[in-house]
């Protein structure tokens, strides 16, 4: 055998995917805390608020909003992301 040859047999055998990044790197590991925090802290937050969106004003409970709030957030986020690659 090659080298080459056994030494993409010997990292296939060593990781599970086969993938080149790792599973688990210190950012995914602060975004998960962050996004957990955020989660927490919008279902701890479940009393009726008012919101005035443009002209109408609807009363609502503030984990819903902030929920819809973190979603949008988070698509946008997506979406620029998306474009700068």
């Amino acid at each position: 055998m090659s080298p080459k040859t056994s030494e993409k047999s010997g990292s296939r055998a060593r990781g599970k995917g086969g993938g080149r990044y790792p599973a688990f790197t210190p950012a995914r590991i602060t975004v998960l805390v962050l996004a957990v925090l955020a989660l927490i802290f919008i279902f701890e937050n479940t009393r009726q608020t008012k919101i005035r969106l443009l002209i109408p004003e609807v009363t609502m409970p503030l984990w819903t909003a902030l929920l819809a709030t973190g979603l949008i957030g988070a698509l946008c986020g997506a979406y620029f992301m998306r474009r700068r690659q």
